[in-house]
């Protein structure tokens, strides 16, 4: 009984890793998309979306079956009950990064009227934060759950830096206000996304001293 217990407690890991694979595919492919204005990757992005959240009621069907089959003791329930929350984050970065594809769909390619630099380092710092949160989950690492929490900060202040300059941007250019607005939607999708991330990580501490952060 113990050692079908470990196997899918070990599968449990290996779906979340590939939730979590998807879930970082989506926000790579919707800031490639982004850059280039590919509308077609756009477009694309909201499918693989909807993988994501198939991952998702397959980790809650073995979390449940889990938990009524084989009444795990406190630690291993704790995992089990940490998984069930993260899945709820991982969805909702899915989500994000498809809002950002469905605004990229929208601006339909129209040129952008200054040089992206800090949405796509928030992208690529993002991405960094959700595959580290679960990292430390499989890995059971409670310092690099806290290294996720902390690196919230770089994201934080990426977006304040990108919110500053778009607000100037429609004070001094009206005729791109427009822009600048969807702009400024997209990189508070990203720094959602990395509220997410901390989300996820703040479980995994829990999962492994069962006291929330």
């Amino acid at each position: 009984m113990m050692r079908r217990f470990d196997e899918q407690l070990a599968e449990l890991n290996n779906i979340m890793l590939e939730m979590a694979a998807l879930v970082e595919k989506t926000i790579s492919m919707a800031s490639q998309a982004l850059i280039e204005q590919d509308v077609e990757l756009a477009k694309n992005v909201i499918v693989v979306e909807a993988d994501v959240e198939r991952k998702e009621k397959e980790i809650e069907a073995l979390c449940l079956k889990l938990l009524l089959q084989q009444q795990p003791v406190a630690k291993d329930l704790r995992v089990i009950s940490s998984a069930l929350k993260m899945i709820t984050d991982l969805e909702r970065i899915g989500d994000q990064a498809a809002d950002i594809s469905e605004i990229v769909v929208m601006m339909n390619g129209a040129p952008y009227a200054k040089k992206l630099e800090l949405i796509p380092q928030m992208a690529t710092a993002t991405v960094k934060m959700v595959t580290e949160s679960i990292d430390a989950y499989v890995k059971k690492d409670l310092k690099l759950a806290k290294f996720v929490i902390a690196y919230d900060d770089v994201v934080d202040d990426l977006f304040d830096k990108v919110k500053f300059g778009l607000i100037e941007m429609i004070r001094s250019d009206s005729k791109h206000s427009e822009q600048s607005i969807d702009l400024l939607m997209i990189a508070k999708f990203y720094e959602r996304i990395g509220d997410h991330s901390v989300n996820i990580a703040k479980w995994v501490m829990y999962s492994i001293t069962g006291k929330q952060a």
